[in-house]
Protein backbone atom coordinates (compact mmCIF):
# COMPACT_ATOMS: atom_id res chain seq x y z
CA UNK A 1 0.00 0.00 0.00
CA UNK A 2 1.09 3.56 -0.62
CA UNK A 3 2.05 5.52 2.50
CA UNK A 4 1.84 9.25 3.17
CA UNK A 5 5.52 9.68 2.28
CA UNK A 6 4.79 8.19 -1.16
CA UNK A 7 6.61 4.91 -0.52
CA UNK A 8 5.02 1.52 -1.04
CA UNK A 9 5.14 -0.55 2.14
CA UNK A 10 3.47 -3.62 3.54
CA UNK A 11 0.53 -3.05 5.85
CA UNK A 12 2.27 -4.82 8.75
CA UNK A 13 4.94 -2.12 9.17
CA UNK A 14 4.02 0.12 12.09
CA UNK A 15 4.11 3.71 10.80
CA UNK A 16 4.78 5.03 14.32
CA UNK A 17 7.97 2.97 14.78
CA UNK A 18 10.99 4.31 12.88
CA UNK A 19 12.98 1.11 13.56
CA UNK A 20 10.26 -0.97 11.99
CA UNK A 21 10.03 1.32 8.96
CA UNK A 22 13.82 1.20 8.48
CA UNK A 23 13.72 -2.60 8.79
CA UNK A 24 10.98 -2.78 6.16
CA UNK A 25 12.65 -0.33 3.77
CA UNK A 26 16.26 -1.46 4.12
CA UNK A 27 16.28 -5.12 5.18
CA UNK A 28 13.04 -6.98 4.68
CA UNK A 29 13.08 -9.09 1.53
CA UNK A 30 16.66 -8.06 0.69
CA UNK A 31 18.95 -11.00 -0.21
CA UNK A 32 21.71 -11.53 2.38
CA UNK A 33 25.08 -13.23 1.91
CA UNK A 34 26.87 -12.02 5.04
CA UNK A 35 27.20 -14.77 7.65
CA UNK A 36 27.20 -12.35 10.58
CA UNK A 37 23.92 -10.83 9.40
CA UNK A 38 22.44 -14.28 8.80
CA UNK A 39 23.44 -15.35 12.29
CA UNK A 40 21.88 -12.21 13.73
CA UNK A 41 18.61 -12.96 11.95
CA UNK A 42 18.67 -16.59 13.11
CA UNK A 43 19.16 -15.59 16.73
CA UNK A 44 16.62 -12.78 16.67
CA UNK A 45 14.05 -15.08 15.05
CA UNK A 46 14.54 -17.56 17.88
CA UNK A 47 13.94 -14.85 20.45
CA UNK A 48 10.90 -13.65 18.49
CA UNK A 49 9.05 -16.97 18.93
CA UNK A 50 5.83 -16.16 20.77
CA UNK A 51 6.42 -12.41 20.52
CA UNK A 52 6.08 -9.80 17.80
CA UNK A 53 8.93 -9.04 15.43
CA UNK A 54 8.49 -5.39 16.35
CA UNK A 55 9.24 -6.23 20.00
CA UNK A 56 12.49 -7.91 18.98
CA UNK A 57 13.51 -5.06 16.65
CA UNK A 58 12.99 -2.59 19.49
CA UNK A 59 15.57 -4.55 21.52
CA UNK A 60 17.96 -5.23 18.64
CA UNK A 61 20.68 -2.79 19.67
CA UNK A 62 20.74 -4.26 23.17
CA UNK A 63 20.88 -7.77 21.67
CA UNK A 64 23.85 -6.79 19.51
CA UNK A 65 25.74 -5.55 22.54
CA UNK A 66 24.72 -8.48 24.76
CA UNK A 67 25.52 -11.13 22.14
CA UNK A 68 28.94 -9.79 21.08
CA UNK A 69 27.62 -8.27 17.85
CA UNK A 70 26.32 -11.71 16.90
CA UNK A 71 29.74 -13.28 16.49
CA UNK A 72 28.90 -16.99 16.15
CA UNK A 73 32.33 -18.05 17.42
CA UNK A 74 31.94 -16.04 20.62
CA UNK A 75 28.31 -17.04 21.16
CA UNK A 76 29.12 -20.73 20.63
CA UNK A 77 31.60 -20.49 23.52
CA UNK A 78 29.18 -18.94 26.03
CA UNK A 79 29.34 -20.52 29.46
CA UNK A 80 26.62 -20.83 32.06
CA UNK A 81 28.11 -17.77 33.79
CA UNK A 82 27.70 -15.73 30.59
CA UNK A 83 24.11 -16.94 30.20
CA UNK A 84 23.40 -15.99 33.80
CA UNK A 85 24.73 -12.49 33.11
CA UNK A 86 22.52 -12.25 30.02
CA UNK A 87 19.49 -13.25 32.10
CA UNK A 88 20.03 -10.14 34.22
CA UNK A 89 20.13 -7.81 31.19
CA UNK A 90 16.87 -5.81 31.12
CA UNK A 91 17.50 -4.64 27.54
CA UNK A 92 16.94 -8.06 25.98
CA UNK A 93 14.41 -10.88 26.13
CA UNK A 94 15.63 -12.90 29.10
CA UNK A 95 14.18 -16.32 28.41
CA UNK A 96 16.62 -18.97 29.68
CA UNK A 97 15.66 -21.58 27.07
CA UNK A 98 15.94 -19.12 24.18
CA UNK A 99 19.40 -18.13 25.40
CA UNK A 100 20.50 -21.75 25.50
CA UNK A 101 19.08 -22.26 21.99
CA UNK A 102 21.15 -19.29 20.80
CA UNK A 103 24.32 -21.01 22.02
CA UNK A 104 23.35 -24.36 20.51
CA UNK A 105 22.42 -22.70 17.22
CA UNK A 106 25.76 -20.86 17.18
CA UNK A 107 27.57 -24.21 17.47
CA UNK A 108 25.54 -25.76 14.66
CA UNK A 109 25.93 -22.58 12.58
CA UNK A 110 29.72 -22.95 12.87
CA UNK A 111 29.54 -26.63 11.89
CA UNK A 112 27.59 -25.67 8.78
CA UNK A 113 30.14 -22.95 7.99
CA UNK A 114 32.94 -25.51 8.19
CA UNK A 115 31.14 -27.97 5.94
CA UNK A 116 29.92 -25.50 3.29
CA UNK A 117 32.54 -22.74 3.51
CA UNK A 118 29.93 -20.32 4.86
CA UNK A 119 26.41 -20.39 6.20
CA UNK A 120 25.44 -18.21 3.27
CA UNK A 121 26.68 -20.86 0.81
CA UNK A 122 24.63 -23.48 2.67
CA UNK A 123 21.45 -21.41 2.44
CA UNK A 124 21.93 -20.31 -1.15
CA UNK A 125 22.60 -23.89 -2.31
CA UNK A 126 18.88 -24.55 -1.78
CA UNK A 127 18.00 -22.15 -4.61
CA UNK A 128 21.01 -22.60 -6.86
CA UNK A 129 22.15 -19.13 -5.74
CA UNK A 130 19.04 -17.55 -7.22
CA UNK A 131 16.54 -15.31 -5.44
CA UNK A 132 13.15 -17.00 -5.14
CA UNK A 133 10.04 -14.90 -4.52
CA UNK A 134 7.20 -16.70 -2.78
CA UNK A 135 4.48 -14.12 -2.45
CA UNK A 136 1.48 -14.65 -0.20
CA UNK A 137 2.72 -17.86 1.37
CA UNK A 138 3.64 -18.56 4.96
CA UNK A 139 5.46 -21.73 3.94
CA UNK A 140 6.40 -23.57 0.79
CA UNK A 141 8.03 -26.79 -0.31
CA UNK A 142 11.37 -24.97 -0.40
CA UNK A 143 11.05 -23.44 3.07
CA UNK A 144 9.78 -26.74 4.49
CA UNK A 145 12.77 -28.67 3.05
CA UNK A 146 15.25 -26.07 4.26
CA UNK A 147 13.71 -25.95 7.73
CA UNK A 148 13.67 -29.73 7.97
CA UNK A 149 17.35 -29.92 7.04
CA UNK A 150 18.32 -27.19 9.49
CA UNK A 151 16.40 -28.93 12.25
CA UNK A 152 18.06 -32.26 11.37
CA UNK A 153 21.44 -30.55 11.76
CA UNK A 154 20.43 -29.29 15.21
CA UNK A 155 19.23 -25.74 14.61
CA UNK A 156 16.21 -24.95 16.72
CA UNK A 157 14.13 -22.01 15.60
CA UNK A 158 11.02 -22.30 17.70
CA UNK A 159 10.28 -22.46 21.39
Amino acid sequence: MKWADGKIRCCWANPRNERYIRYHDEEWSVPVHDDRKLFEMLILECFQAGLSWECVLNKRDAFRKAFDNFDPEKVSAYTEDKLEALRSNPGIIRNRLKMQVAVTNARVFREIQKKYGSFSDYLWCWTGSKVVYEIGQTSSELSDRTSKDMKKRGINGYL
